[in-house]
C-alpha cells in the first residue's frame, strides 16, 4: 500500500505554501526583466558606454557564471542545517542581492575606463549574490511535492509571479525614470524602489515554506560523489541533455527579443512613448496564458504544450520583421500574441525538471537538484548576457550613434536598423524552430513518469523491508 501511495497518489502542496514559493521568483523576475529590457541602453545612452564594450561585461561575466552557479548548487546540496539545505541560503542572501543591484544602475562621475570597471564588478558581485538566492530557490521545487502536476501547479505560481515581476517592473521603470529631467537620476530612483522589492521576496520563501524532513539536517550529506564526476553524470543524463537544450534556445530566443525591443520601438519605429504599453501587452499576455498553459498541460505531455506556444511565438516574430513605422498599430495585437508563446518558455522547461531529476535518481540512487538547477540558472543567465553581448557587439559593428547632451535621440543609420529588424525577426525565429525540432523528441512522457516513480517507490519499498528484516 505505501508502494502504491508513492507510486500513484498525489502530494498535494497547501496554497499558502505555493503562494509563498511562488512569491520567491518576483524578485529575481524584476532583476531578468529590467537587465533583459534596459541595462544594455542603460550602458550605451545614459552611462555612454560603447555598444561593444557594454555587451563584453556580460559576456565576462558568463566566464565567472560558469563556475559560481554549479559551484553554489553543489554547495547547496550540501548544506545540512535544522532550516533544510536550500532556505538558508536565500535569507542570508537577499540583502546582498538588492543591495547589487541598485548600485548597478548608478552612474559615478568616472573616466570611461574606470566606468567600464565599476560596472563589470558590480555586475560580477551581484550575479554571485543573484546566484546564492536564485539556485537554491529554483532547487526547491521538487523538494516540496513529488507530484507531476503539482510541480505544474507550483511552477504556475511561481511564474505567476515571475511574470507579474517582469511586468510591473518593465512597465513602471520607465514611467519612473520618465519623471525626471536627468535620465541618470532617473535610474537611481527606480533602482532605489527595485533594489527594495527584490530582497523582500526571499524572506517570504524562506519564512513561508518547509523542505521535505529527509532534506533537514540529517545525519550524513546525501551524496559523496566528487563535483567533476557529478558534472559528468548530469550530463550524462538523456532527458537532462534535452531540457537544458530547450531552456537555452527558448530563453537566448527570449532575451535577444527582450534586448532588442527597446531599441526597435525607439530608433525604428520612433514611439518610446510606447515601450511601457507594449512591454504591458507581451507580460500581460504572458501572465494570463501561462495559467492557461497550466491547465492544458493537465490534459497533454507538457512536450505538446511547448510546441502549440513556440508556434505561435515563432510567427509573431517573423512577423514583426514586417512591421514598418506608418503600421505600429500592429504592434501591440502581435505583443500580446508574442506573450502566449513566451508564457511557455517561463513555464514548461522548469516543469519538466523535477521529472528529470527523479529520472537520474532512478539510475544513480542520488539526490542533485543543485547541480541541474544551478546549470539551469547558469543558462539562464547566460542567455541574457549573450543577448545583451550579441546586440551590442551588431550595433557596434553597423555604426549605431551613442545619445549625447546634444543630440539624446539620433537618427541610425540604415545598417543599425535593418540589423535592429533582423534581430527581433529571422533571428529568434529561427532559434525557436530549432526548440521545436528539440522538444519533439523529448522522451519523459506523463507515461514514462508514472513508470519512473513506481520504479522508485519499489526500491524505497524494498529498502524498508530490507532494514526490517
Amino acid at each position: 500500500m505505501a508502494t502504491a501511495h508513492a507510486a500513484g497518489a498525489s502530494e498535494k502542496v497547501a496554497a499558502r505554501t505555493k503562494l509563498a514559493y511562488g512569491a520567491g521568483d518576483f524578485g529575481t523576475a524584476i532583476v531578468a526583466a529590467l537587465k533583459g529590457f534596459f541595462l544594455l541602453i542603460f550602458l550605451t545612452d545614459v552611462a555612454r558606454l560603447d555598444p561593444a564594450a557594454a555587451g563584453s561585461i556580460l559576456l565576462l561575466n558568463k566566464v565567472w557564471d560558469a563556475i559560481n552557479d554549479p559551484l553554489i548548487g553543489w554547495l547547496s546540496d550540501r548544506t545540512r542545517t535544522r532550516w533544510g539545505r536550500r532556505r538558508p541560503w536565500i535569507l542570508f542572501g537577499a540583502i546582498p542581492f538588492g543591495l547589487l543591484f541598485f548600485l548597478l544602475w548608478l552612474t559615478p562621475p568616472l573616466d570611461p575606463t574606470a566606468k567600464y570597471l565599476y560596472y563589470l564588478v558590480i555586475a560580477l558581485l551581484g550575479d554571485t549574490a543573484f546566484t546564492a538566492v536564485n539556485v537554491p530557490y529554483t532547487a526547491l521545487t521538487p523538494e516540496l511535492t513529488r507530484d507531476y502536476d503539482e510541480r505544474t501547479s507550483l511552477n504556475s505560481y511561481r511564474f505567476g509571479f515571475s511574470i507579474a515581476g517582469g511586468l510591473i517592473a518593465a512597465v513602471a521603470h520607465p514611467l519612473i525614470v520618465g519623471r525626471f529631467d536627468d535620465p541618470r537620476l532617473g535610474y537611481t530612483v527606480s533602482a532605489a524602489v527595485w533594489g527594495m522589492l527584490v530582497a523582500l521576496p526571499c524572506f517570504v520563501v524562506f519564512f513561508g515554506t518547509t523542505e521535505r524532513p529527509e532534506h533537514i539536517a540529517p545525519k550524513k550529506p546525501a551524496t559523496t560523489i566528487p563535483y567533476g564526476q557529478q558534472l559528468r553524470i548530469a550530463f550524462a543524463n538523456r532527458p537532462y541533455r534535452f531540457v537544458i537544450g530547450l531552456y537555452l534556445l527558448s530563453w537566448f530566443a527570449l532575451q535577444l527579443v527582450q534586448t532588442v525591443l527597446i531599441y526597435f520601438l525607439t530608433y525604428y519605429l520612433r514611439r518610446p512613448d510606447q515601450i511601457p504599453l507594449v512591454l504591458l501587452a507581451v507580460q500581460g499576455s504572458s501572465f494570463v496564458f501561462l495559467f492557461v498553459w497550466s491547465m492544458v498541460s493537465r490534459r497533454l505531455d507538457k512536450r505538446l504544450v511547448y510546441m502549440l506556444g513556440a508556434t505561435i511565438w515563432l510567427a509573431v516574430q517573423l512577423a514583426l520583421f514586417f512591421v514598418t513605422p506608418d503600421r505600429f498599430a500592429w504592434v501591440l495585437p502581435l505583443a500580446a500574441l508574442a506573450g502566449a508563446g513566451v508564457a511557455v518558455a517561463y513555464l514548461i522547461p522548469w516543469a519538466m525538471m523535477p521529472d528529470v531529476i527523479e529520472y537520474d535518481e532512478l539510475q544513480t540512487g542520488q539526490r542533485r537538484e543543485g547541480i541541474f538547477y544551478g546549470f539551469m540558472v547558469f543558462l539562464q543567465k547566460a542567455c541574457l548576457a549573450l543577448g545583451i553581448y550579441l546586440v551590442g557587439l551588431v550595433l557596434s559593428w553597423t555604426g549605431y550613434i551613442t545619445p549625447s547632451d546634444a543630440i539624446p535621440m539620433p537618427i541610425q543609420p540604415d545598417p543599425a536598423l535593418m540589423a535592429i529588424r533582423l534581430l527581433i525577426g529571422p533571428g529568434p525565429a529561427i532559434i525557436l524552430a530549432a526548440s521545436l525540432v528539440l522538444v519533439y523528441f523529448y522522451p519523459i512522457t506523463r507515461a514514462e513518469h508514472a513508470r519512473v516513480r513506481a520504479a522508485l517507490a519499489h526500491r524505497a519499498g524494498a529498502g524498508g523491508r530490507q532494514r526490517e528484516s
